[in-house]
């Protein structure tokens, strides 16, 4: 194969859709929405999203929800199904971002905002309280424990919220806030996955 065909098939492999994220439950229930083949996109699995929706049952009806790393929307969009009131979407790849605007186009989501942008650096302005924070970025990126910071400090957590960090398993550990409960843990072949509870100080 030549050098110029071989930069063209990849150029079209790049802009095919990378498969699909099912929607388990809710009012879009089977739903399928496509996903762009991002690199490092880690769309979370169906037996975690299960466990961890599972795990909000109580909470996630009319919740303010932040996704901070949203990639292929996954949960932002079970989050929606279910019921949450809003849900903004942070995502730093532009073509993601765009797939994700499509996605809620595609089921006529108005409850949703997607910001193509630096989690960190929108983390770092004064926040909006929110009741479900869901943090799952790159693996092997270092950026839980900043994260965690700046929702403390900058005001993006209600009383109450629950957090769910999803990492790999071998992540060393983290700076926890006193005041932030572990509620559920699991693994998952190399992921772990928390849901802490927090308690205003």
């Amino acid at each position: 194969m030549t050098q110029r065909r071989q930069q063209t098939t990849r150029k079209i492999q790049n802009n095919r859709p990378g498969g699909f994220v099912r929607i388990i439950s809710g009012q879009w229930r089977g739903r399928k929405l496509p996903v762009h083949d991002v690199e490092g996109l880690r769309p979370t699995t169906d037996r975690v999203k299960e466990t961890l929706f599972n795990w909000l049952a109580q909470d996630i009806y009319q919740s303010k929800c932040l996704d901070l790393f949203t990639g292929s929307g996954s949960l932002s969009f079970e989050a929606l199904s279910r019921g949450a009131e809003s849900v903004t979407m942070l995502e730093l790849d532009k073509k993601a971002a765009t797939q994700l605007e499509i996605n809620l186009n595609t089921v006529k989501a108005t409850n949703a905002t997607v910001i193509n942008g630096d989690s960190l650096r929108f983390l770092s302005q004064t926040g909006t309280p929110h009741d479900i924070v869901f943090i799952d970025p790159p693996f092997r990126k270092d950026l839980i424990q900043d994260v965690i910071t700046a929702l403390e400090n900058n005001g993006w957590l209600t009383p109450h919220a629950m957090i769910y960090i999803e990492a790999e398993k071998e992540l060393g550990q983290l700076a926890i806030p006193s005041h932030w409960h572990l509620h559920r843990e699991k693994s998952a072949g190399q992921v772990c996955y928390r849901l802490f509870s927090r308690e205003e100080p």
